[in-house]
């Protein structure tokens, strides 16, 4: 964990917020924040920093990007204080750094995990309660599925498509042709297609009929 960034607005912590929850907590400080509490706005900086910026570089893997992001979030958390509507603080946060990570990804044309595409999509809209169930049967599904792939045929679908590594650089980096590299991929994609087909159908039609 690196050193944690300064505040953007750099103060005095808030004095103790008599509240009985932590939910009751972050309330209050939003409430104080949509009229300009700096104090609040430093409390919150201090109890979800280290947070953000963990969940950040978890998706990330890069330091800088994870701070710029994590910055970004708790700016906008304060240019955007009196329009913002929060009832949850957490999740708005793991909401945000899921978004500007996807983005990012987008920006830099890399390709997306799956898990983060069914977590950020309709496959979760309305929290019905059989359309989550069946989503974690498919990640869990397609996880074995992976983790089922030949050791060299799983190394190259884990570079090219987690890590967002050229079928080129693989090549050179496995010794092998590239021509090599993409025929692995398409048999590792064949397979995964067949395997989830059926069960991607039924969370397609249960999602759309919660519309």
């Amino acid at each position: 964990m690196p050193d944690k960034a300064s505040p953007i607005i750099k103060l005095i912590p808030i004095n103790q917020v008599n509240v009985t929850s932590l939910y009751d907590q972050d309330h209050y400080l939003l409430e104080k924040l949509r009229k300009g509490c700096t104090e609040s706005f430093n409390t919150l900086y201090e109890k979800y920093w280290e947070r953000v910026y963990t969940d950040a570089f978890r998706r990330l893997k890069k330091h800088d990007q994870a701070q710029d992001i994590t910055q970004d979030i708790f700016a906008g958390l304060w240019l955007k204080r009196e329009e913002l509507q929060i009832e949850n603080l957490p999740a708005y946060l793991h909401i945000s750094v899921r978004n500007r990570v996807l983005n990012l990804f987008e920006k830099e044309r890399r390709y997306t995990p799956l898990e983060e595409l069914l977590s950020n999509n309709i496959l979760l809209q309305g929290e019905r309660a059989d359309a989550v169930v069946l989503r974690n049967e498919f990640l869990e599904a397609y996880k074995k599925l992976v983790d089922s792939l030949p050791t060299q045929r799983k190394k190259i679908f884990h570079l090219y498509y987690y890590e967002g590594i050229s079928t080129d650089e693989i090549a050179l980096r496995l010794m092998l042709s590239r021509k090599t590299v993409q025929n692995q991929l398409g048999r590792a994609f064949a397979f995964l297609r067949t395997g989830l087909a059926q069960l991607f159908i039924i969370l397609l039609i249960i999602c759309l009929c919660g519309k």
